[in-house]
């Protein structure tokens, strides 16, 4: 099966400004594998590439973080509150902690150790 079979969204790029820093960060909060990738003469960090809908972290020396635009939302299903506490530990920001969403789980807004803002859902609230 790929991505697009069933994903409506297949692929994410988040610019950082340090890549080990944002791969250490997304490791911890997200508690998957990110792997450091060299193509040709760029280098760059996967995430989740094996498990379905995947992104990358992708340096970019003049990225400047926003507090609006799309808000991108990773699943930490079943661990919600420890992915929250891994944002502190990492160097990340709560913007609104854990929260119901009506019907479609719980989530936690929060900016990543580069100051990007993104969501971090889960059906359950820990």
């Amino acid at each position: 099966m790929s991505n697009n079979d069933n994903n409506v969204i297949v692929w994410v790029d988040i610019p950082v400004v340090d890549l080990l820093r944002a791969a250490d960060f997304y490791n911890a909060v997200l508690d998957k594998e990110v792997d450091i990738t060299e193509l040709d003469e760029m280098t760059f960090a996967t995430i989740g590439l094996s498990d379905g809908s995947g992104g990358c972290l992708y340096p970019d020396g003049d990225y400047v973080p926003c507090d609006s635009g799309p808000l991108v939302y990773f699943n930490v299903d079943g661990r919600l509150e420890e992915a929250v506490v891994e944002c502190v530990k990492m160097g990340g920001e709560i913007v609104q902690d854990t929260h119901q969403i009506g019907n479609f789980g719980h989530r936690a807004v929060i900016k990543d150790s580069e100051g990007t803002r993104i969501a971090l859902h889960s059906t359950t609230k820990s």
